[in-house]
């Protein structure tokens, strides 16, 4: 945990961009846990029914928040994740080319892919996070320290929208162990419910670790 702590500090302060429109070097996310901790902290999550998006919206989990040097935290991300990024003094990416990890696809235009929070704020919504105070909300939302926030195709991520594994996968089957111990990093840390049919999804997808 502190080494995931350490690498999402330094991430939020590295991208500083230079006169020429580029920027300096971004450390990558967050490694994934092994899936023995994964299947460990799986069986600490309570598990129940899933809630109702009654009451729910966007705008109660405030992003994307600044994060210092006039970026963003989806500035951060896209330069995180993207190879070769050059941003404009305002820190918004204009070039790159960006690897979608649930599709294997590859974009060479930030307006290609979408940040996509691993586990969806209405997910998270439905699992605990409508009791929670806004700041916690926007913690979730803006997470680089846990495996939450990645760029990925755009049309992959609106296909996934606030779905839970049961409901959906990654279309690249080789990213499902690592989608499955990302999911439950975050589910863990935040103390959100799973149900039984996630948590049977999430087990069977673990199996291929």
């Amino acid at each position: 945990m502190l080494v995931l702590v350490a690498l999402a500090v330094v991430a939020a302060a590295v991208w500083v961009v230079n006169g020429k429109g580029g920027a300096e070097p971004a450390p990558s996310a967050p490694p994934p846990v092994g899936a023995a901790d994964a299947s460990k902290q799986l069986d600490e999550l309570t598990v129940g029914p899933r809630g109702t998006m009654d009451g729910y919206s966007r705008e109660k989990f405030p992003h994307w928040a600044n994060q210092g040097e006039g970026c963003n935290t989806r500035e951060l991300v896209l330069k995180r994740d993207g190879k070769d990024v050059k941003a404009g003094k305002d820190c918004n990416p204009t070039a790159g080319t960006w690897h979608s990890i649930y599709d294997d696809a590859t974009w060479t235009k930030p307006g290609d892919v979408d940040i996509d929070h691993m586990v969806p704020l209405g997910q998270s919504w439905v699992s605990g996070a409508k009791s929670w105070t806004t700041e916690k909300r926007q913690q979730f939302a803006n997470d680089l320290t846990r495996p939450q926030l990645f760029a990925v195709t755009d049309n992959v991520n609106q296909e996934k929208s606030d779905k839970a594994p049961d409901q959906w996968k990654p279309p690249l089957v080789s990213f499902w162990c690592t989608y499955a111990t990302d999911w439950i990093v975050v589910k863990h840390y935040y103390g959100l419910t799973v149900t039984t049919g996630e948590k049977s999804a999430l087990v069977d997808m673990l199996r291929r670790c």
